[in-house]
């Protein structure tokens, strides 16, 4: 199974802890975001992992080896970003088009902290769906969704109206194969045929449901997603996992060695 990262971006907004670590691999609760991540996806089956790289993208590379080495038997590739200073992460994800056009794959940002259940979840509902928090507050600020009464998705991105959202998303996606290719197609379309190299990718989720895609938005109730775009966001990440049992990097599935 497949797992796409996107984990490219300069993350100004955590200054000064990003001026020399990449967003990805801050700790929360001691433990780096990405390796939080591909733990969580090796115990769910995800043994494939294809990663959007870019600022620092040097130390992504030696952590990820050091974490998964090739006698882990966890396949990692990694996708350079070359112009991620002035481009946005739909950007970054075209990039990945060689590694995942027609493969059914599951989506993250690489800064999103979740509970495993989430990711089971999704795998539940099967794709094409995508996680939904509905719980708390929506800010103005944040990538919203809106739904029908089955939860297909009628409207997703920030501009998407608080009153009547279903939720919002937070960053944790599941495609099939069918619409990975469509997928692609649009985000060829939107950023490399229209230039618009700036935009977020949920502009291409929109564009393949207004041709008639179906995605479902599975609400995921109580359970723990959050993105780390601040550094309120670290310090609330950090508080509220510090109260829970330590996270076990060194427990994997049967059949699964991997270093720690």
């Amino acid at each position: 199974m497949k797992a796409a990262i996107l984990a490219a971006g300069c993350a100004t907004r955590l200054r000064p802890y990003s001026d020399d670590t990449p967003k990805t691999l801050l700790p929360v609760a001691g433990v780096p975001i990405l390796r939080r991540t591909m733990t969580s996806l090796v115990r769910c089956g995800f043994d494939q992992f294809v990663i959007g790289t870019g600022y620092l993208e040097h130390m992504v590379r030696h952590a990820v080896a050091d974490w998964f080495p090739s006698s882990s038997g966890v396949d990692v590739e990694f996708v350079t970003n070359p112009i991620f200073r002035t481009t946005n992460n739909a950007y970054s994800l075209s990039l990945l088009r060689p590694h995942l056009e027609q493969d059914p794959f599951i989506l993250l940002d690489g800064d999103v902290v979740f509970d495993l259940g989430v990711v089971e979840a999704l795998l539940s509902r099967g794709p094409d769906c995508l996680a939904v928090r509905s719980v708390g507050d929506i800010g103005l600020e944040e990538v919203k969704v809106t739904a029908d009464a089955g939860d297909r998705v009628l409207a997703i991105g920030k501009h998407v109206p608080v009153r009547g959202a279903m939720g919002e998303s937070v960053g944790i996606e599941l495609f099939s194969a069918a619409s990975s290719a469509k997928l692609f197609d649009a985000l060829d379309h939107r950023v490399h045929q229209q230039g618009l190299v700036n935009e977020y990718y949920e502009a291409s989720f929109q564009e393949i449901i207004d041709q008639g895609a179906t995605l479902y938005g599975v609400d995921i109730g109580h359970l723990y997603a959050t993105e780390i775009d601040t550094i309120d966001d670290l310090l609330a990440a950090n508080a509220r996992l510090a109260a829970r049992p330590a996270f076990d990097v060194a427990r994997h599935p049967a059949g699964v060695r991997l270093a720690v």
